[in-house]
């Protein structure tokens, strides 16, 4: 089966969100979905969101799924807004639980953020097929990047999430809390013993050396030609080389507010007595 892809690019997020569409039902599932945030202003906007509420609204589709690869920490999900404007269920990987275990933790929540997944429609367990119109969406547990990582196996298709970039940028980071270069070699090589000629789709693409954005590739190219992760790096090469280049990666821009809100499956913290919601900043934590 080939699903149709249709891909929305937040550029300041660098974040690729796909609709991917079962054709002969119209059904489709949402996939790594972006609120927009202003950092300076602490103000939120739903103008990217929209533009995938209009499209599937105009294509005349149902909403299915609205899943995540992992907890990000690099942009805030809209999966609450899109299943209020589209419906549609939030589904996560199963061990979302570790991710918000530690982080409850780091931002002092645990009082407000039970760590049992509750705040997703399902938690979906390693090998999980779920139903999408005639399509199967298969979950494959991808850890290393975080503990909770899942790709989305969909006919001919792969969707990735942070486990793997265009070849050119080579592959996640594994510095984040319960990160571990080991496992991400691991869950790489599960995803490149796929077909040759299946597609695998980014969830972020940031054009290196000024070249175009692009976020479809094969398993075929990425053995070929990813500069960390080729046929034939091994294990400790590669556990080598990622552990020296994430010593000197600075944090993600947004990844305060956006782990605190994305643990909660994208709900925002209770408003407090004078009706506003805050976020913190744990200071010398991350």
């Amino acid at each position: 089966m080939k699903p149709i892809v249709t891909a929305f690019f937040h550029e300041p997020t660098f974040t690729v969100t796909y609709v991917v569409t079962d054709g002969s039902s119209g059904q489709c599932a949402i996939i790594d979905s972006v609120l927009d945030y202003d950092p300076k202003s602490g103000r939120t906007d739903t103008e990217t969101a929209d533009a995938i509420v209009d499209f599937i609204k105009k294509e005349g589709m149902t909403v299915d799924w609205i899943l995540e690869t992992h907890v990000h920490a690099d942009h805030l999900t809209a999966a609450p807004y899109l299943k209020e404007k589209l419906g549609g269920a939030i589904g996560i990987g199963a061990a979302v639980t570790k991710v918000q275990a530690v982080f409850t933790g780091v931002f002092n929540v645990a009082n407000e953020v039970p760590t049992d997944g509750s705040q997703f429609d399902q938690l979906l367990a390693d090998g999980e097929t779920i139903s999408c119109g005639q399509m199967a969406i298969k979950t494959i547990s991808v850890p290393g990047h975080t503990p909770a990582c899942v790709a989305y196996e969909i006919g001919d298709a792969v969707f990735v999430g942070d486990t793997l970039f265009m070849p050119d940028f080579g592959t996640a980071r594994c510095d984040f809390p319960g990160g571990d270069a080991k496992a991400l070699y691991n869950s790489i090589r599960k995803i490149l013993s796929l077909p040759g000629d299946t597609r695998l789709f980014m969830c972020h693409d940031y054009a290196p050396d000024g070249r175009d954005y692009v976020w479809e590739t094969t398993v075929a190219e990425q053995n070929a030609k990813n500069i960390h992760i080729s046929e034939g790096v091994s294990q400790e090469e590669f556990v080598k080389m990622r552990e020296a280049r994430d010593k000197e990666l600075s944090m993600p821009v947004l990844i305060i507010p956006s782990v605190q809100v994305n643990i909660r499956a994208g709900h925002m913290p209770l408003p407090e007595g004078n009706g506003t919601r805050y976020l913190k900043v744990p200071i010398n934590q991350l």
